[in-house]
């Protein structure tokens, strides 16, 4: 009997922690910071509601079609409405620069998350492919936000977060003048 008890009030647990479960909205594919949403980015799927968070129902999509999103994200977020809104990225203070580098520029394996030093060599005269008295170097600390290949020029682009000042000077020096190091502490 009390098998039979025991068994009984286990299956309702069971079925009543199944049936608290929320259809709520979830991205279909992974979305940039500002992004305006469509119907196409959403889909509705069921998840537990006994967690903290306040996931946008999937019956309250009005809330998330036409509105930006304030990061970038990868598929099958589940949305909140903090998720939603103006650009928190990147953070006041800084920016991101974009720069275009060829093998050897840069670390293969590089990816976002990774701490790096941007390294920008100026010659005061002609170039001999060796760094002279008259070589000015700058270094400036940034963090990698996105990694590009483009197979046609064999050319990488690296977005870079820092300051806006460091992230002005990078914008406005020559592509061949750059290299970027990991740093220590440079993984995600």
């Amino acid at each position: 009997m009390l098998l039979v008890l025991g068994c009984t009030a286990g299956g309702v647990v069971v079925a009543t922690r199944i049936g608290h479960r929320e259809p709520v909205l979830v991205l279909t594919r992974a979305v940039s910071v500002g992004q305006v949403l469509s119907a196409k980015d959403l889909r509705e799927e069921s998840i537990s509601d006994d967690t903290s968070l306040a996931f946008i129902p999937s019956k309250a999509r009005a809330e998330a079609v036409g509105h930006p999103v304030a990061y970038s994200l990868p598929a099958g977020t589940p949305l909140t409405r903090n998720l939603l809104g103006e650009a928190h990225v990147p953070p006041p203070g800084q920016a991101v620069a974009a720069v275009g580098l060829k093998a050897g520029q840069f670390p293969p394996g590089v990816q976002p998350g990774n701490r790096v030093s941007v390294v920008v060599t100026t010659a005061g005269g002609a170039s001999t492919g060796s760094p002279s008295s008259s070589s000015q170097v700058s270094a400036w600390d940034a963090t990698v936000t996105d990694v590009r290949g483009d197979s046609a020029d064999q050319t990488s682009v690296i977005s870079l977060q820092m300051s806006q000042d460091d992230a002005r000077q990078l914008a406005a020096t020559s592509a061949g003048q750059i290299s970027v190091v990991t740093v220590y502490g440079g993984g995600r």
